[in-house]
């Protein structure tokens, strides 16, 4: 799909009510969804930007590996963002800030098509909210080393195709 044609579908799926929480339930997995963690008044918000951007005729989006470090989201991919400070007007500014921090796009120049229904992650103990933008153009990214290791570009294409679909058991701090 070329990437003029992807943001308008975008676009307009956005205006449609979302899956939100049902949707997360599917696509988590069962000892995340058998937790008993809920939010408390500890809990934090924060913002990921999911930016798209064209490369090469196709829809791209950037991930970046957290650097390893002994946190609980330490040498995880992710997309960019993080916690809400007092000087964010709202959480989509929160996903600008951050991603300008940790990647180097230009805030400025992401047009926000939306956002998704944020998800709770009990491992941290917040609140994220997904946030949608583009770029019309393929950015040079710059990533902060105290907050990435690396930045993937990503095809679009990569995340739809079944064959990248993996269920598997982990081993994460002692719980399988």
């Amino acid at each position: 799909m070329q990437f003029h044609d992807f943001i308008n579908k975008i676009d307009q799926e956005l205006k449609s009510p979302l899956p939100g929480p049902d949707f997360h339930l599917k696509m988590m997995n069962q000892a995340r969804a058998n937790t008993r963690s809920k939010p408390n008044e500890f809990t934090r918000r924060s913002a990921v930007l999911i930016l798209f951007f064209p490369k090469q005729n196709s829809v791209y989006v950037p991930l970046i590996l957290r650097p390893a470090y002994d946190g609980v989201h330490g040498g995880q991919m992710a997309f960019p963002g993080g916690r809400e400070e007092k000087e964010d007007e709202n959480l989509i500014r929160t996903a600008l800030r951050e991603a300008q921090e940790e990647i180097g796009i230009k805030a400025i120049d992401v047009k926000i098509l939306g956002q998704l229904t944020e998800i709770f992650i009990p491992p941290s103990n917040f609140f994220v909210l997904p946030v949608i933008g583009f770029v019309n153009y393929q950015p040079e990214f710059y990533p902060d080393a105290r907050e990435v290791d690396e930045i993937f570009e990503i095809q679009l294409d990569e995340f739809l195709d079944e064959k990248n679909v993996q269920i598997r058991k982990v081993n994460v701090r002692g719980n399988e």
